[in-house]
C-alpha cells in the first residue's frame, strides 16, 4: 500500500509539471512597444501590455511592433516649384502604427508579414510622392522660408492614406532644401544688399556723431589745457625766480667758505712742504751712506770673482784645450796611418785585378785568333765543302724564318677545288713544301753561285780526299 501512495503521488506530481510545462509554451506575453495578433478557431485578437494562452494546433500567433519608425525622405530626382525651378530636398519622417486595435489590424493586415525595410521602402514610396505634390505647388521662396508650413502639408495630405494603412505622421521636418543653379544662394542677397546698405549708412552716422563729439571734446580740452598751461607757467616762472635767489645766496656762502679753506689748505700745505723737504734731505744723506756702503761692499765682492774666475779659466779651459789639441792630434795620426794603409792595399788590389784581367783577355784573344786561324785553314782547305755544309746546316733556319709568319695566325679557312690533285689540309702541306723548294734559289740569287755545281764540285772532291788519305 505504502509504494503504490508513492507511486500515484510520483505520477501527480509528474502530470501536474507536464501541466504546467505545456501551459508555459501556450502562454505568450507582448510588451508595451509590441502588439501580439493571435488568430485562429476563435478568430483574430489583439494582446497588447498582457499575455494570452495560445492553444496548439487551432491557434498562432505574429508579434508586430508599435515602436516609432525614423528614416529619410530624399527623392533621387528633382523636385520642380510652381516657378519651375528645380530643387532637391531632404527631410526626415517620424511613423507608427496607431494604438487602436482597427489600426493595429489594418497595419498587421498589410505589414505583418513583411521586413522593417520593405515596410519602411513601402512608405517612404508614398512620403516621396505626396513631397512632390506639395513642392510643385508653392515657390522656392515659400519652401525655404516657412518649412513648418510644408510640414504641416504634409500631415495633412498623408494623413489619409497613412490612416488607410494603419499608421500616423508623427512629425516631418525639412532638413535641407538646395539647388543647382544657385537660386537660393541668389535669393537673399536683395535683402543682403539692403542690409548691408543700412548697415553702412547707421555705421557712417554712427562715426560722424562721434567725429564732431570728439572734435568737442578736443577743442574743450585743448582750452582747459591752455588755460591750465598759462597758470603753471607763472607759477613755474615765480619758483625759478625764487630757486634763482636762494641759489645766489648759496653760491656767495660756498665761495666764502671756499676761500677760507684754501687759505687754510695753503698754509698746511706749506708747512706740510717745508718739512717733507727737510725729512727728504735726511733720507737721501742715509741713502747716499748706503749705496756708498754698498758699492764698496760691491767692489770686494766683484775682485773675489775676478780671482775666482781666473783660476776656474786655468783649471777648465786652458787644462781642456790642452787635453783636446793632444787627443785631436792623436787621431789625425791614426786618421792618416789608416788611410795610407787602405790606399796602398785598394792600389795593390787593382793592380793585381787589372793584371788578371789583361791575362785573361790576351788568353782569350789569342785563343780566338787560332780558332780564326784553323778555320780560316780549314775553309780554305775545304772551300767548296764548307759552304754546303752551311748551306745544309742553315736551311732549316731558314725555311723555319720563311715559315715564321704562318705560326701567328689563329685561323686558317681553306677552300679547295678538288684541283691540281690536293685536297683538304694537303693543299697547306703542299704550300710549305713550295717555300722550302725556294731556298736554293734564294741562296743562288744572294751568293751569285750555281748550287747544283757547287755540289757537283764537293762530289769530286771525295775520291781525291780519301786519295789523299790513303798516301
Amino acid at each position: 500500500m505504502p509504494n503504490q501512495i508513492v507511486i500515484i503521488v510520483g505520477l501527480a506530481v509528474a502530470a501536474t509539471l507536464v501541466i504546467l510545462m505545456m501551459m508555459a509554451k501556450m502562454f505568450r506575453k507582448a510588451g508595451p512597444n509590441e502588439a501580439l495578433i493571435v488568430y485562429g478557431f476563435r478568430g483574430p485578437r489583439i494582446i497588447r501590455g498582457h499575455g494570452a494562452v495560445i492553444f496548439p494546433v487551432v491557434e498562432n500567433s505574429r508579434q508586430l511592433s508599435l515602436e516609432l519608425m525614423s528614416f529619410d525622405v530624399a527623392p533621387k530626382q528633382d523636385l520642380y516649384t510652381k516657378q519651375g525651378v528645380a530643387v532637391t530636398v531632404e527631410a526626415v519622417a517620424q511613423i507608427k502604427v496607431r494604438s487602436d486595435n482597427e489600426s493595429i489590424l489594418t497595419a498587421a493586415e498589410q505589414f505583418l508579414t513583411k521586413t522593417p525595410p520593405e515596410r519602411e521602402g513601402l512608405i517612404r514610396l508614398v512620403m516621396e510622392g505626396h513631397l512632390r505634390g506639395i513642392i510643385g505647388q508653392l515657390t522656392v521662396e515659400q519652401i525655404v522660408k516657412e518649412p513648418e508650413m510644408v510640414a504641416d502639408r504634409m500631415r495633412s495630405t498623408c494623413a489619409d492614406d497613412m490612416s488607410k494603412m494603419g499608421l500616423e505622421v508623427i512629425s516631418f521636418t525639412i532638413k535641407e532644401v538646395r539647388d543647382q543653379n544657385e537660386y537660393i544662394t541668389n535669393m537673399g542677397r536683395p535683402d543682403v544688399a539692403r542690409i548691408r546698405r543700412d548697415a553702412e549708412i547707421a555705421a557712417a552716422e554712427a562715426e560722424r556723431d562721434t567725429a564732431i563729439r570728439r572734435a568737442n571734446a578736443l577743442r574743450e580740452a585743448a582750452v582747459a589745457k591752455a588755460a591750465a598751461d598759462q597758470d603753471r607757467v607763472i607759477a613755474e616762472t615765480a619758483s625759478l625766480a625764487k630757486q634763482a635767489q636762494a641759489q645766489r645766496d648759496l653760491d656767495i656762502q660756498k665761495a666764502q667758505f671756499t676761500e677760507q679753506s684754501r687759505k687754510q689748505e695753503a698754509q698746511a700745505d706749506k708747512a706740510y712742504e717745508i718739512q717733507t723737504n727737510v725729512m727728504q734731505q735726511q733720507v737721501i744723506a742715509e741713502q747716499v751712506k748706503v749705496q756708498q756702503i754698498e758699492k764698496e761692499q760691491q767692489i770686494k765682492v766683484q775682485e773675489a770673482e775676478i780671482v775666482r774666475h781666473e783660476k776656474e779659466l786655468i783649471a777648465t779651459v786652458l787644462k781642456q784645450a790642452e787635453i783636446e789639441r793632444q787627443r785631436i792630434e792623436n787621431l789625425a795620426a791614426a786618421e792618416r796611418a789608416r788611410l795610407t794603409v787602405e790606399a796602398e792595399g785598394r792600389a795593390a788590389a787593382i793592380r793585381t785585378q787589372g793584371e788578371a784581367e789583361a791575362a785573361i783577355i790576351f788568353q782569350k784573344g789569342e785563343a780566338e785568333a787560332k780558332a780564326m786561324n784553323v778555320k780560316a785553314e780549314a775553309y780554305q782547305e775545304w772551300s767548296q765543302a764548307a759552304v754546303v755544309d752551311r748551306l745544309i746546316t742553315n736551311m732549316a733556319d731558314v725555311v723555319r724564318a720563311m715559315a715564321e709568319p704562318l705560326s701567328k695566325v689563329d685561323k686558317i679557312t681553306i677552300v679547295s677545288t678538288g684541283s691540281d690533285g690536293a685536297l683538304g689540309a694537303n693543299r697547306l702541306t703542299g704550300e710549305m713544301t713550295k717555300i722550302a723548294a725556294q731556298v736554293p734559289a734564294l741562296f743562288e740569287a744572294l751568293s751569285g753561285m750555281n748550287l747544283q755545281q757547287l755540289m757537283t764540285n764537293v762530289r769530286a772532291m771525295k775520291p781525291r780526299e780519301s786519295g789523299n788519305g790513303a798516301s
